[in-house]
C-alpha cells in the first residue's frame, strides 16, 4: 500500500498487527533498496519503506531541506500510521536519521538497525567534498556525479558480479530529480554530531558494516558499535556501503535472527 503522509511517499507491507519495521534509505537511492528485506520480512512483519523528502516518489519543493526535517517527517509517519514501537533500519543518510530520531526520542522505538553509517557529523574535508558536489550537480553533471557517487558506494568487484543489480540501482539515481539530491547532501551537511548520544542508547541494536565499505569502514562501525551498550555488531562479507543490495541474504538471515532473539 502507497500513502503521501505530509508529501513524503511512504509505501507499507504485510499485516499492521505485526511487530512494525520502518526502513530508511541513504542517498542518491529510495526505498526500492530495500525490496529483498521487506521481501524476506513481510510475512511476519509489518513493513514500512518511504522515500525521504526530495528523492523517489517524495514531494521535491524548493530542496531546503535539513536533518532536522527529516527527522520530523520520520516521526509524522509513525504518528499517521500509529505505529507501535516500531524498529527503526536505517542505512548510511538513512542512519544519521535515525541515530538523530532515537536521539530525540528513543522511548517511541522498540529497537535500532543500523546498516553502514556512523554517528560523527562531517568534517571539514567532507563538508567540502559535498560542496563540490553540489557545484558539479549546478554546472550541469547530474549524471556523472551520480555515476562516479554510487560506483564509490559498492565494493569494487560487485559492479562485475552483480551487473543487472548495479545498472538497475545507478538507473534509479539517475531518474532523481537533482533538486531532491542537492537538498538530501544539504541536509546532512546541516546534521549535529550523535556520538555523545551513543552510551545513552538503551535500545536493542543491530550494527552491520559491508566488509568492503570504503565509506563507513568496519573499524569506524565497529567502534560505533562498542558505544551503545549491548549492541550487536556483525561484519557483512562481499559487500560494499549497499549491503542490503550487495550481499542481501546474509543481511537478511542478521536482521531475522536479531528480531527473533529481542523482539519475541
Amino acid at each position: 500500500m502507497n500513502q503521501s503522509i505530509n508529501g513524503v511517499s511512504v509505501n507499507t507491507f504485510g499485516n499492521s498487527k505485526n511487530q512494525s519495521i520502518i526502513f530508511v534509505h541513504g542517498v542518491p537511492y529510495d526505498h526500492s533498496m530495500w525490496e529483498d528485506q521487506i521481501e524476506f520480512l513481510k510475512d511476519e512483519y509489518f513493513c514500512v519503506a518511504y522515500d525521504v523528502r526530495g528523492l523517489g516518489e517524495s514531494v521535491v519543493g524548493d530542496g531546503q531541506y535539513t536533518m532536522e526535517a527529516y527527522v520530523d517527517d520520520l516521526f509524522s509517519i509513525i504518528k499517521k500510521l500509529k505505529l507501535s514501537k516500531p524498529i527503526l533500519c536505517g542505512l548510511s543518510m538513512g542512519g544519521y536519521i535515525s541515530l538523530r530520531a532515537v536521539e530525540r526520542d528513543q522511548f517511541i522505538f522498540g529497537g535500532l538497525i543500523l546498516c553502514d553509517t556512523k554517528s560523527e557529523a562531517d568534517d571539514d574535508a567532507a563538508r567540502l567534498k559535498r560542496a563540490a558536489g553540489i557545484n558539479q550537480i549546478n554546472s550541469g553533471e547530474f549524471k556523472n556525479f551520480i555515476d562516479a557517487f554510487v560506483t564509490n558506494c559498492f565494493a569494487p568487484e560487485t559492479p562485475k558480479e552483480d551487473e543487472e543489480m548495479f545498472l538497475a540501482t545507478l538507473l534509479k539515481a539517475n531518474k532523481h530529480n537533482p533538486i531532491g539530491v542537492k537538498g538530501a547532501m544539504i541536509a546532512i551537511m546541516s546534521r549535529t554530531d550523535t556520538t555523545a548520544s551513543l552510551p545513552k542508547i538503551k535500545l536493542p541494536t543491530l550494527v552491520l558494516c559491508g566488509s568492503f565499505d570504503a565509506l563507513t569502514p568496519p573499524v569506524v562501525m565497529r567502534h560505533l558499535a562498542e558505544r551503545i551498550p549491548g549492541s550487536e555488531f556483525a561484519i557483512i562479507p562481499r559487500a560494499g556501503h549497499m549491503t542490503p543490495l550487495e550481499n542481501p541474504d546474509s543481511v537478511n538471515d542478521l536482521i531475522l535472527g536479531f528480531l527473533k532473539r529481542k523482539f519475541q
